[in-house]
């Protein structure tokens, strides 16, 4: 059985992977990249293998969705898979179901930020990255690409809802709740993943995992060439950009933060962001 980590992109999915892998595939709390292989993407190729063969159609990849989770679940273990992809249906064909998943922590992180990181990214001007989370789209068209293979995304609003309504197994962090206290949503996230298998956790092992997965040091290993998973980008590009310190108020366009603010104020004044 899979338990998601799913985000729409930017939220912070990359920084939670780091901890939780920390906290279940390391003794004593050290995280190093290489853990991070222990946490992998979904979709990615390797996982339609013998299933599917043309990944520039959604229209074929939605058929496999299902297929390529059932050959994970195979030997009834348990795994952790990090998706960007809405939890949605395309016809009769959804992105996951409960034969194949148990439960889901979702990362969310105020979109006035996302849309800042995105900015960087993907390199999109700021009109480009209010576009991305803000229009409603046909779904086949407001993808993203992953290891080649388009992932369906949606907008910020639209991706939230699909997770966070499908499993009563579903453990919500806020990006901003990392910054502010990060022991206790790590001790939140290891109570939750504790319902489904045995988390050895202390003190010494939290403050390890705190200070090995703090932003500098994610950014360090970066900078050192460890963060394997965006090395093939060629422009001047940083994965890890700005962390706690992207703040929108200092760089967001005023009628693009009202737009956003006006579209999601609803959700936005749910989660505090309003």
């Amino acid at each position: 059985m899979i338990i998601w980590l799913a985000s729409y992109p930017k939220s912070g999915n990359t920084w939670v992977r780091s901890i939780v892998s920390a906290l279940l595939y390391s003794h004593d709390g050290e995280f190093n990249m290489n853990l991070l292989s222990q946490i992998p993407q979904f979709p990615r190729k390797s996982q339609f293998t013998g299933i599917c063969k043309n990944f520039d159609d959604i229209e074929e990849i939605k058929k496999y969705w299902i297929a390529a989770q059932e050959k994970i679940n195979a030997d009834k273990k348990l795994y952790f898979y990090k998706t960007h992809n809405a939890n949605i249906k395309i016809d009769n064909y959804p992105f996951t179901n409960k034969k194949n998943t148990i439960g889901t922590i979702y990362i969310v992180r105020d979109p006035r930020n996302i849309l800042n990181s995105l900015t960087n990214h993907f390199n999109f001007s700021q009109e480009e990255a209010k576009n991305f989370i803000l229009t409603k789209r046909a779904l086949k068209e407001n993808t993203l690409r992953n290891d080649g293979v388009l992932t369906l995304v949606g907008t910020w609003e639209d991706h939230y809802e699909s997770w966070t309504s499908f499993n009563d197994n579903l453990l919500i962090i806020k990006y901003e709740d990392l910054i502010k206290d990060i022991e206790h949503q790590i001790l939140k996230m290891s109570e939750f993943i504790s319902r489904f298998t045995k988390v050895e956790i202390n003190k010494n092992k939290i403050k390890k995992i705190i200070e090995t997965t703090s932003f500098k040091n994610l950014k360090k290993m970066e900078n050192v060439g460890l963060f394997k998973e965006y090395k093939e980008n060629k422009r001047n590009f940083s994965f890890f950009h700005k962390g706690p310190n992207n703040r929108w108020e200092e760089s967001l366009n005023l009628q693009i933060k009202k737009e956003i603010e006006e579209k999601y104020s609803i959700l936005m004044k749910k989660l505090n962001y309003l």
